[in-house]
């Protein structure tokens, strides 16, 4: 076996085998995660089995690389793109099984439930159901515990229990962590994975409680416990999911500042708050150029936009200011809740709705749960062009890029603009065939809606416009065009660059 698999590696240039193995071993860990929606069945006196089918299926699938596969200890470089890029693809699927072993009939399809799958596991919020009420409890929490644990990444999650990852931790940790490179926090990557699902859960557990409290306290009277730990599985790891149809609308102002505070939170750099107060080092908030861009974008976005409801009418006081604030937060920090139906805002403030649009592709913070493009691109690029343009008027003006006064090698610069060319590329096709898709098959599909679906779907972002509006769903789409959303979701969630990278004929060379 060991001969064989060097062989294929000497004439790929890849070790398969290594990868399938530390793949069947992630699965087989994943299994486990199956244990907590059977908890909740049995609590609720629910059908247990599609849980526990899809549990076993998913533990024999890990097992069984594992026995015809070997050598996950000697994963590098190369093999860190194929891992993330399977096990992203193997997860859906499996965190499907129990939607299509269920009766419910919107997610019985399988299409739909991986669709549905996809989205949770890459913290999308794009959703196939309509009618959320005719799930059972235990598989609305499974829908809210997948991206949940899509969040941080289950390659992350797999590190901190992983004890023989070395040289390949670290890279698929780099390839798993959103942004340009990831900041550790120690020398051994299981301890900073493990730093950050502590701080991760810890701040799930506080917003669990903020909301309960408002709920025990009358300030909330929808916001029980079930609804508070639901709620805080989609804003940690800024998936959007929701248990009503009409997302966070119908819940106190309360609640809906809360959990935009909490938003807000998960998308900035949790390496930063690690440091800013785990280490107690909140001045390192204040230093980063990230963060101080990323709360200005913020700010600027959520005002302009509280002041276009205001003109318009659609909103005022308090509740213009509210709904501006968190769809703000929501949209940037791709988490996809929605206070109000701002779909309706096409046809009274057109340019409100061009905000929503526009802020599908900022994102948050590098090393965060959001998605996009991330606000480090953005600041580099700027920085870049403000290069150029002085090197214009001074061709002999020599300047490095700097980011938190550490100069960025010119390699990474130029990865930065080759990714934004290729995430806009990737944008501007997705829409293209959503477009002509939808003309095939004569659904009532608007060039800007393709434009929202593409750009929703591929920043993981969740909502878009149209039939697919925060209200609505994308359950219309004919299955080619799900098809294509589930490829940008996936594509987005791993930015691009490990699936590309194997797409590659110099990937598989030796």
């Amino acid at each position: 076996m060991a001969g064989l698999r060097d062989r294929l590696k000497r004439s790929l240039g890849v070790d398969v085998g290594a990868s399938l193995n530390l793949v069947g071993a992630l699965l087989r860990y994943f299994s486990l995660a199956f244990l907590f929606p059977v908890a909740l069945a049995l609590g609720y006196s629910e059908p247990l089995w599609p849980f526990l089918a899809a549990g076993a299926i998913t533990a024999a699938l890990g097992i069984g690389m594992g026995l015809l596969t070997q050598g996950k200890e000697t994963v590098g470089v190369r093999e860190g793109f194929l891992v993330v890029s399977l096990t992203w693809l193997l997860v859906a699927a499996v965190v499907a099984l129990p939607y299509v072993l269920s009766s419910d009939e919107q997610l019985s399809r399988p299409v739909d439930a991986y669709f549905e799958a996809m989205s949770g596991m890459t913290t999308t919020g794009s959703s196939i159901v309509a009618d959320l009420a005719g799930l059972d409890q235990s598989m609305a929490m499974w829908r809210q515990f997948s991206q949940w644990l899509g969040g941080m990444g289950i390659i992350v999650l797999a590190l901190a229990v992983l004890p023989r990852l070395r040289v390949g931790g670290r890279t698929l940790i780099e390839s798993e962590a959103p942004g340009p490179e990831f900041d550790a926090l120690a020398t051994s990557i299981r301890d900073t994975a493990r730093r950050l699902w502590v701080l991760y859960v810890a701040l799930t557990a506080v917003l669990i409680l903020v909301l309960a409290a408002l709920g025990w306290t009358g300030v909330d009277e929808r916001m029980n416990l079930f609804e508070a730990v639901a709620h805080a599985f989609g804003t940690m790891p800024t998936g959007g999911f929701g248990t009503d149809p009409r997302s966070v609308e119908l819940f106190a102002p309360a609640s809906q500042w809360v959990i935009a505070l909490f938003m807000a939170i998960a998308g900035a750099n949790f390496a930063l708050l690690y440091r800013a107060f785990v280490r107690r080092q909140p001045a390192s908030l204040a230093r980063d150029e990230e963060f101080r861009l990323y709360l200005a974008l913020m700010l600027g976005a959520a005002a302009v936009l509280a002041v276009v409801l205001w003109e318009s009418g659609i909103q005022e006081g308090e509740a213009a200011v509210r709904h501006a604030v968190f769809q703000t937060v929501s949209i940037m920090t791709t988490t996809g809740f929605a206070s109000t139906d701002y779909n309706t805002w096409l046809a009274v403030a057109p340019f409100a709705a061009m905000i929503i649009v526009a802020l599908m592709f900022p994102g948050g913070s590098a090393g965060s749960t959001a998605g996009s493009i991330k606000v480090v691109r953005h600041l580099i690029i700027g920085k870049v062009l403000r290069r150029e343009l002085d090197q214009t008027l001074h061709p002999e003006y020599v300047s490095p890029i700097r980011a938190n006064r550490v100069s960025i090698d010119e390699r990474t610069v130029q990865a930065v603009i080759a990714f934004v060319l290729l995430y806009v590329g990737i944008f501007v096709v997705g829409a293209v065939l959503l477009l002509i898709d939808a003309h095939r098959v004569g659904l009532d599909l608007s060039a800007f809606d393709a434009i929202a679906a593409s750009a929703t779907t591929l920043g993981n972002v969740g909502p878009a416009f149209g039939f697919a509006g925060p209200m609505g769903s994308f359950a219309p789409f004919s299955d080619v065009s799900k098809g294509i959303m589930i490829a940008l979701m996936w594509i987005g969630r791993l930015e691009i660059i490990p699936v590309a990278v194997l797409l590659t004929r110099a990937y598989w060379r030796p």
